[in-house]
């Protein structure tokens, strides 16, 4: 998709999107966790959780126009793709991203807040929506319409930074039939917050089919490793 100017029809305006980085490395979360990835990772974001890890996407970043991102994909390896933040979906432009990554036979994953329409997403982007819990201090953002654009490609995270979080996304798991809902539902600790060994054990006894997961990332390379 080219912008042309409408006083001459010669002239094509490349469209542009805001990137951070994009690089190569091992998906770390979610049921492709291990698998080799390359990450597109656009900047901005609207919410302000209280554990982010990845502060430097909010204001970094240069701007690229599509053909550039594909470019780019396709050098890095353009098997398993995952546009992240920031927020990938402050950006007009992401779906149409998706699609052309898409047209090339790309598997590609979002990591969305859910606080923004994925309705949006063409057909066949698997969409891995974070429902943030009230430790985040971001609850109240959530869009909960989004449930009902879910499906059985998707997957739910809940980012736990205590019990009380715990208690709530389980809440919500059930309340929204989360696990016949999607292909899974995700439990996340914060990182050196919540003890993972506690919420393995808080999911065992949950007695849901319920996934925890660690970010494979942090623990391979330095919590606050950039471009891994």
């Amino acid at each position: 998709m080219n912008l042309r100017l409408a006083d001459n029809a010669d002239i094509v305006i490349p469209v542009t999107i805001t990137i951070h980085e994009i690089y190569r490395s091992i998906q770390g979360e979610s049921t492709f966790a291990g698998r080799p990835c390359t990450f597109v990772r656009t900047t901005a974001c609207d919410l302000r959780c209280r554990w982010c890890d990845t502060e430097h996407a909010f204001y970094e970043g240069k701007p690229m126009t599509l053909d550039n991102v594909l470019t780019e994909v396709k050098r890095l390896g353009a098997d398993l793709a995952e546009l992240t933040g920031g927020e990938p979906l402050l950006q007009k432009e992401t779906p149409e991203l998706c699609r052309r990554l898409l047209a090339m036979g790309t598997t590609v994953l979002i990591e969305t807040g859910g606080h923004r329409d994925i309705a949006v997403l063409p057909d066949g982007v698997i969409r891995i929506m974070d429902l943030k819990c009230p430790g985040s201090g971001m609850a109240d953002k959530n869009l909960w319409s989004n449930i009902e654009h879910l499906n059985r490609r998707d997957e739910v995270k809940f980012v736990i930074a205590g019990r009380a979080d715990f208690d709530w996304a389980v809440e919500q798991t059930k309340l929204h039939y989360l696990c016949e809902r999607v292909n899974a539902v995700l439990f996340s600790p914060v990182f050196g917050e919540c003890d993972p060994a506690a919420l393995a054990q808080w999911v065992v006894e949950s007695g849901l089919d319920i996934r925890m997961q660690l970010q494979m990332h942090k623990h391979i390379w330095a919590p606050d490793a950039r471009g891994v």
